[in-house]
């Protein structure tokens, strides 16, 4: 067994040194003219990726916030392409657990803005995108419902669940970016790949197993 390990390495690096050779290759076949038009393309790529975090980071991103009413939720639906959006009330515990998580994820993900919502203050809102479980996180894209997070079903069903495990239920959805496996979850690597299917549109209505935690009690 160590000994296939071993092959397969080797090969790999073969694979990756060649990989490599080909690259250099290309790029000392290239005259000064095609230098300069690569220096200036991705000299370009970076301005405009600055442009875009810029433009991110004035519009709230990076940072957990919270939303007063319905107006502010639907200013920044306008603003902002991805948006996870924490629905909360106070008198729940584990929306305490949901902040913890969201407020990480909030400063490694600038592309989406991270928020929550008091479901209680904006009941027209909770009704709209049907919330009937709290905590609900709302995983919005191109001003679109794409999915929710309902309780902590999703999250292996237990409240001790890694801000990784969040993360990559979020990234179901598009909202975020995610170079990990979308296929397992990161706190059952050992296990089978997942088959979670998402959950689309916000017409369907969600059912989940925090019954104690039902916004409509």
């Amino acid at each position: 067994m160590e000994q296939v390990l071993q092959n397969s390495l080797i090969s790999a690096a073969v694979q990756l040194e060649k990989q490599l050779d080909g690259e250099l290759a290309r790029l000392d076949s290239l005259g000064g003219e095609d230098l300069e038009k690569l220096r200036e393309q991705r000299i370009a790529e970076l301005k405009k990726q600055s442009a875009q975090r810029q433009e991110w980071k004035n519009n709230g991103h990076g940072e957990y916030q919270e939303l007063a009413d319905e107006k502010e939720f639907f200013e920044v639906s306008k603003k902002s392409a991805n948006i996870v959006c924490h629905f909360y009330r106070d008198s729940t515990p584990r929306c305490r657990i949901v902040d913890m998580h969201l407020k990480i994820l909030a400063g490694r993900h600038l592309e989406a803005k991270f928020c929550k919502v008091n479901a209680e203050k904006c009941p027209f809102l909770t009704q709209r995108l049907r919330i009937k479980v709290i905590p609900s996180i709302a995983l919005i894209k191109d001003s679109k419902t794409k999915d929710y997070i309902v309780g902590f079903t999703d999250l292996g069903n237990c409240d001790d669940f890694s801000t990784e495990m969040l993360e990559w239920r979020i990234a179901q959805s598009g909202a975020i970016e995610y170079n990990g496996d979308l296929l397992t979850p990161p706190d059952d690597k050992k296990k089978k790949k997942s088959t979670y299917a998402a959950k689309k549109t916000i017409r369907g209505g969600y059912d989940s197993d925090d019954s104690d935690i039902d916004f409509d009690d």
